[in-house]
């Protein structure tokens, strides 16, 4: 095989549909945009959710309960996502972001009991359940509360 030789597999790509070019394009006179109305005109822009002046469904629905901007996104682990570390390694929040199960901007961690713990490690995080906390401490490790 030659460079020259490489092509896309078929039927992966696709001319690119050029309008407003004349009548024998098929894409002529109002260029696909019907006629007249909001959308057939130039810088046609609204924005998402609107609905022609007409209350919005985002306005309309009622809103319920309180939600604090502010609070810390807990991040939720299970015992068994903590076999993948060493024997004798600390668990912390930088140690589980490098190990990809928390996400990045996860700013603090709550251990679950759910699954099995056979490695002796220790666990640094903001909260425990009492189910994880004992499997920890019965494989031998030590949970610690930041």
């Amino acid at each position: 095989m030659k460079l020259q030789e490489l092509a896309p597999a078929e039927g992966s790509t696709q001319a690119r549909k050029r309008i407003g070019r004349g009548h024998g394009s098929g894409w002529g006179k109002t260029a696909g945009k019907g006629h007249k109305g909001q959308k057939a005109r130039a810088g046609r822009g609204m924005r998402p959710g609107f609905e022609g002046g007409q209350m919005p469904l985002q306005r309309r629905v009622p809103k319920r309960g309180f939600h604090n901007i502010f609070a810390d996104e807990m991040a939720m682990i299970n015992v068994s996502a903590l076999e993948c570390f060493e024997d004798g390694a600390i668990v912390d929040i930088a140690a589980l972001k490098e190990a990809r199960l928390v996400r990045k901007n996860a700013g603090a961690i709550k251990v679950l009991g759910n699954g099995q713990l056979t490695k002796k490690i220790t666990v640094k995080a903001s909260g425990f359940s009492k189910s994880a906390q004992e499997k920890i401490e019965a494989a031998g490790g030590k949970a610690e509360v930041i």
